[in-house]
């Protein structure tokens, strides 16, 4: 059992029925019940992947989400009671990689996590080739090292702002829909209300020193997506 996996859930029968299917799984999984105990639980023990209830005693999930995103390096997957926007985004401001609405099918859990353990970087393996990083002016991206930065100063991302990232510098010059992006991130179609990659786009143009009033960096086409510019990198 290579993955790690910390879920912190307060439902007693529901985390040891979920930490008993991913087990069987082949996943390591500790269960923490407190969100007060999980921030320090997470920094200390560095898992591949923290399953991370919104609603706990102590702290809720947003708080440690927010608390543990600039020294914690993996994944975390926040489990959300509603499926409304005010959640999902919510999460994704704070930090989060992915976001799933309660009650969840365990099968569809465990997709989403191989789906979220893939894009975490390789170790051990040789230089990056050139097809793994792009350059456009002073920013650079590699998707081996799973690295960007502008200048000289490295872009603290979370996986999915890394994916997103690299997806769109990957099609620079041409727009991507709402659409063409979740079935490539997330493997479901735009449903018209999911807010996710706006989020997302938001946080990158912060990270990217890109006007919010009016970017020139990741563009968006009214009516169409965004569109991440070749220049305006200098």
């Amino acid at each position: 059992m290579n993955t790690r996996i910390l879920l912190v859930e307060d439902d007693e029968r529901l985390a040891e029925l979920t930490a008993e299917y991913l087990t069987k799984n082949d996943m390591q999984v500790a269960v923490e019940p407190r969100g007060d105990m999980a921030e320090a639980r997470i920094l200390a023990e560095q898992p591949d992947l923290v399953i991370l209830d919104v609603m706990l005693p102590g702290k809720d999930g947003f708080e440690v989400c927010r608390a543990v995103r600039q020294q914690y390096r993996g994944v975390i997957l926040m489990l959300t009671a509603r499926d409304e926007d005010f959640d999902q985004i919510l999460g994704l401001e704070m930090g989060a990689d992915d976001y799933i609405a309660k009650p969840v099918q365990p099968r569809v859990l465990l997709a989403r996590i191989k789906a979220l353990l893939r894009r975490l970087p390789a170790t051990g393996e040789g230089p990056a080739s050139e097809s793994e990083k792009m350059m456009f002016g002073q920013f650079r991206i590699s998707q081996a090292t799973r690295t960007a930065s502008l200048g000289d100063e490295t872009i603290d991302l979370t996986t999915a702002e890394f994916d997103l990232l690299w997806l769109l510098a990957s099609h620079a010059g041409n727009v991507l829909s709402r659409d063409d992006l979740l079935q490539e991130l997330r493997g479901i179609g735009f449903d018209g209300l999911d807010r996710s990659i706006d989020a997302r786009i938001s946080r990158l143009r912060k990270k990217l020193n890109d006007d919010p009033e009016n970017p020139t960096r990741i563009k968006t086409v009214r009516g169409k997506g965004y569109l991440f510019s070749k220049h305006d990198w200098n």
